[in-house]
């Protein structure tokens, strides 16, 4: 199992601009822009996701969101360039699992992106990903990395008893409301 690390004096903001608590816990690694750092990626994220309680599909959802978004730094960002880095954090707070993949290329805005739900799109491989991570995560934002490339920080609320997805089901697959046992 990976460490999780103490917080660093300089610290990644949050999505909501709030700095992280101390009594947070803090994780980052610099990737190659290689293939293989798509998995390391999902792998070290998902480590963090299952220790810190989310449930498996949640755990696949937030897997799948490290996955295209350190996919999009790979090719987009860095375009497949071997002396281009990318960089992934994570930090854990009491609410909330945040997720950092900061890439050296050029950067994007989201409005560039086509959507790919749109009928000229359909076909497209352009813009699943960023979709997949909107859909997936519970906050997902790209603002100008620190590196001069893109920098994509997405959210995920810790799961707590009796608590509800975005999707309106509670993380037990109901409607909202922790399903009742019948005697």
């Amino acid at each position: 199992m990976l460490p999780i690390l103490a917080p660093p004096k300089q610290l990644l903001p949050s999505l909501t601009g709030q700095r992280v608590s101390p009594e947070s816990k803090h994780l980052e690694v610099t990737l190659e822009t290689h293939v293989e750092s798509v998995n390391i990626a999902e792998e070290m994220c998902l480590r963090v996701a299952e220790a810190a309680g989310f449930p498996e599909e949640e755990c696949y959802r937030i897997g799948m969101s490290v996955r295209e978004g350190v996919i999009n730094a790979f090719h987009y960002g860095n375009q497949e360039r071997p002396e281009k880095k990318i960089y992934l954090a994570v930090d854990l707070t009491d609410s909330k699992m945040i997720i950092h993949v900061v890439d050296e290329g050029k950067g994007f805005s989201l409005v560039d992106v086509p959507d790919p739900l749109a009928e000229e799109n359909l076909l497209s491989t352009s813009g699943r990903g960023i979709f997949l991570m909107r859909a997936f995560m519970d906050e997902f934002k790209v603002v100008p990395g620190r590196t001069g490339g893109a920098e994509i920080i997405m959210s995920k609320n810790l799961p707590g008893p009796g608590s509800t997805a975005p999707n309106g089901r509670d993380k037990s697959g109901g409607e909202g409301t922790t399903p009742r046992r019948e005697a």
